[in-house]
């Protein structure tokens, strides 16, 4: 059930990305001035352009994920905490197994902030979460996000021993299910939970509903700014952007429903 999960999940992703929907449109218009429809061809190339335009001017994808990211905010006078708990998304496990040493992509603050927090509560257990999220997975981890996680800690300075790592799952679903399991928190310790600031509501959702209790969120890699600093000549971020926006909202709701 969890693997056919996992690959609906893939699939309904990639087909809600901006950029399968501009490659739809484009073929429409071509099927259509192909068919003789020269009228639906202008109108389906314009459409197109009119997007792209968009897309490249106006912080769409900022707009988009702001009002997510502003759900939670860390909080500066954290109480005495026991866990820490970082999920993978910032590696690049990839490029990590092909040059033989720790590479990160741009959510890299999970770990930077993972470091910073270990360092100021030495005392607290980290728990590193995530295995592999692509598809070519299904048939084995050979490096997991947890562990090249764990490469970087440790060369922050961080002890081994007080590292652990859940490098079976695939979502977040799964990061909150075998944490939990890893991890056998006691009752009335505080631990926070370390993500990016627009993954933090369905992390946070998705943790209590697996039986976390007591959770305190610790947001970082904000991606949203004001409307005047994203107007300009920016297509990739703003596609990147709304294709996260809509993930995490689509995301949301699905979690919700499945009671995930």
């Amino acid at each position: 059930m969890e693997t056919a999960l996992f690959i609906l999940g893939k699939v309904v992703g990639a087909g809600l990305r901006v950029e399968s929907w501009l490659v739809l449109l484009g073929m429409l218009a071509l099927f259509a001035h192909l068919r003789g429809r020269i009228g639906l061809s202008l109108r389906l190339t314009g459409g197109l352009t009119a997007a792209l335009i968009a897309l490249t001017v106006l912080p769409i994808g900022s707009l988009a994920i702001g009002p997510i990211e502003a759900i939670h905010a860390p909080d500066p006078s954290l109480p005495a905490v026991d866990g820490i708990i970082v999920l993978g998304g910032s590696e690049d496990v990839a490029a990590s197994q092909a040059w033989g040493q720790v590479q990160l992509r741009g959510s890299a603050e999970r770990l930077t902030a993972a470091a910073e927090l270990a360092r100021r509560f030495p005392s607290a257990r980290v728990m590193l979460a995530g295995g592999g999220g692509r598809l070519r997975d299904l048939g084995g981890i050979t490096l997991s996000e947890a562990q090249v996680a764990f490469w970087f800690l440790e060369e922050q300075g961080i002890a081994a021993d007080r590292l652990m790592l859940e490098d079976r799952s695939r979502n977040t679903a799964e990061n909150a299910r075998l944490a939990l399991v890893d991890a056998a928190p006691r009752g009335g310790e505080v631990w926070v939970l370390v993500t990016s600031a627009y993954h933090m509501p369905r992390a946070l959702q998705s943790f209590e509903a697996a039986g976390w209790t007591g959770l305190v969120p610790y947001p970082v890699d904000y991606r949203s700014a004001r409307l005047v600093d994203g107007i300009g000549l920016a297509m990739a971020e703003n596609i990147e952007l709304l294709n996260i926006a809509v993930r995490e909202w689509v995301g949301r709701v699905a979690y919700r429903v499945l009671g995930r």
